[in-house]
């Protein structure tokens, strides 16, 4: 059995027939390719993709989905992608993934790391 976007997705429609999912897919799947450090990474490289590598994917990604009010953020502090969904009209933050209290979590973590366990000989 085929995922259902799959099933949707192979069928030619009228735009206006589509659901917002299925142009969705559709408009992400007419994307070209991409090339460079991201690319390489996700065809099994197992080098780690740098924060300066990602900026530009980003920055692409989020111009096709604007007009969608979703929205993708590298967070300063973690280099974690945050994912936002906003109301185009108010611009009001409706969801964000992970959320800010998460990253507050993350971030003191990743300053304990190293305190958390304390080995006795």
């Amino acid at each position: 059995m085929t995922p259902p976007l799959i099933e949707t997705s192979a069928t030619p429609q009228a735009p206006s027939a589509l659901t917002p999912r299925q142009r969705l897919e559709s408009l992400l799947g007419n994307l070209p390719p991409g090339s460079g450090a991201l690319a390489d990474g996700a065809r099994g490289g197992t080098e780690a993709v740098g924060r300066e590598a990602l900026v530009a994917p980003i920055q692409r990604i989020n111009e096709v989905m604007r007009p969608y009010g979703v929205e993708f953020e590298l967070s300063e502090a973690s280099s974690r992608l945050v994912t936002r969904i906003v109301d185009r009209e108010s611009g009001e933050l409706i969801r964000q993934v992970p959320s800010e209290e998460v990253l507050r979590v993350a971030e003191r973590l990743d300053e304990l790391q190293g305190r958390l366990i304390h080995l006795e000989a």
